[in-house]
């Protein structure tokens, strides 16, 4: 199985080169080793945040710093929208969490127009229902068991859904998608498994099991909008930027990841209108590559 999505710049179909394409298929494929060792040092790995943890050092080393340029070189990333220049980055992990010049992500302007909030692969939702189990990426879960909370859920019953998956090429920061005042964040405690498409497919319950954090956002446009950081392996940490209870401008940072990982944001019913061109892609079954900054949908 390859990983197809649509390249929102050019419309373009285009193939992902998986990072560590090898080892997610030895975890999450089909084979019988994969069935039997695989899924053994899989739940290890899932389950065992040393495991992450340690990685995530390994990359915070200097001598990780010789891995930046060869990883530039083969996925072809775009060093002029970095804002520090390739030779300043101390560490593999200092790469992954650079910062983008802000002219290579203009927001789109307007009052309720809410924004990409990173550089992703999207799937959009634009109905949802608590009371089923619903369907993203061929998974299955509930908002009850997602949330930790019935009287939230309930609140987003029949709301839309954005599933962002950043790639290890992609900037791990992540951003407001409107002008909003944010609560205090609550972590729940899980696992640690790949959100890669290719262990989603047959997992349908990773995201609500997996270690995430969920802040509830105020705005005046688009109601409260739940904004859930998942974990994943290898992801040593999820670090929050922003100021609780403080408000915080449209493009405004909220926080970084160690590595690559997934954001899921909720809307209530009826508040937002997605762009016709995002949901036309999700339809098709293929993931989105947008970028921060870019027209999300309007408020309703």
């Amino acid at each position: 199985m390859h990983i197809h999505y649509i390249n929102r710049l050019t419309g373009k179909v285009e193939k992902e080169e998986v990072y560590y394409e090898g080892g997610i298929r030895f975890l999450y494929g089909k084979s019988f080793i994969s069935r039997t060792l695989g899924r053994i040092f899989l739940h290890g790995l899932a389950k065992w945040p040393l495991t992450s943890w340690v990685f995530g050092k390994l990359q915070q080393r200097k001598a990780s710093k010789k891995k930046i340029v060869p990883f530039i070189n083969l996925y072809n990333v775009d060093t002029s929208e970095f804002l520090e220049p390739v030779a300043s980055f101390p560490s593999f992990n200092a790469f992954f969490i650079r910062k983008l010049k802000p002219s290579a992500r203009p927001l789109a302007e307007g009052e309720k127009q809410a924004i990409i909030p990173a550089d992703a692969r999207y799937y959009f939702y634009e109905t949802i229902d608590e009371r089923f189990p619903f369907s993203v990426k061929g998974q299955n879960f509930t908002l009850k068991t997602l949330l930790q909370d019935d009287e939230k859920a309930a609140k987003y019953s029949g709301g839309t859904l954005i599933v962002a998956r950043l790639c290890p090429t992609d900037c791990h920061r992540f951003y407001f998608p409107c002008d909003s005042v944010p609560g205090t964040t609550k972590c729940i405690n899980g696992k640690l498994f790949s959100v890669n498409p290719i262990a989603i497919k047959d997992n349908p319950w990773i995201y609500c099991v997996n270690r995430r954090c969920v802040t509830y956002l105020d705005s005046n446009q688009f109601g409260t909008i739940a904004y859930l950081e998942i974990g994943a392996t290898s992801v040593g940490s999820i670090i929050q930027t922003f100021t609780p209870h403080t408000l915080q401008k449209k493009g405004a940072e909220k926080g970084y990841f160690s590595f690559g990982s997934a954001l899921l944001i909720l809307f209530e019913k009826g508040r937002i209108r997605l762009d016709a061109d995002l949901v036309a892609a999700t339809k098709q079954g293929l993931e989105m590559r947008a970028l921060i900054g870019q027209s999300l949908g309007v408020a309703t």
